[in-house]
């Protein structure tokens, strides 16, 4: 007999929770801020820079500008009157393509990859100034 208890009635969500998508902009801004502070050293790089930087303000804002129309043009009975709370979002279910997701396993599976091609970013842009340094 185990002790474990199991949680038979965990609410299970088909959208992701409005903090995801704070953290999803929070990183995308990360990467482009350390872009241009470790990256933009010489002239010839400003182009490319502002060319990664438009892609990844249309990442953000067509995503962004659908959910508000669709916010808006929703049915009265799918509005939702309540806020689900993150800690219940995290612990309960996700619905994934007929199956379900932990919460915060949905939360992981999204944020890992941009917060490593941030933070990658990051660490190679800091990298790249010590050995343009040292090179000095």
């Amino acid at each position: 007999m185990t002790r474990e208890l199991v949680a038979h009635n965990k609410p299970v969500f088909d959208q992701l929770h409005p903090n995801i998508y704070g953290a999803t902009v929070g990183l995308v801004a990360w990467f482009a801020v350390s872009a241009w502070i470790l990256f933009d050293r010489q002239s010839d790089i400003e182009l490319p820079l502002i060319m990664v930087s438009a892609l990844l303000l249309m990442a953000v804002l067509v995503p962004w500008s659908l959910s508000l129309v669709w916010k808006k043009y929703q049915w009265p009975h799918h509005a939702h009157g309540h806020k689900t709370a993150f800690h219940d979002w995290k612990e309960g279910d996700f619905a994934v393509w007929g199956s379900k997701l932990h919460g915060m396993h949905a939360a992981i599976d999204m944020l890992l990859p941009l917060a490593a091609v941030a933070f990658g970013l990051t660490a190679l842009g800091v990298v790249f100034l010590i050995c343009a340094d040292a090179a000095h």
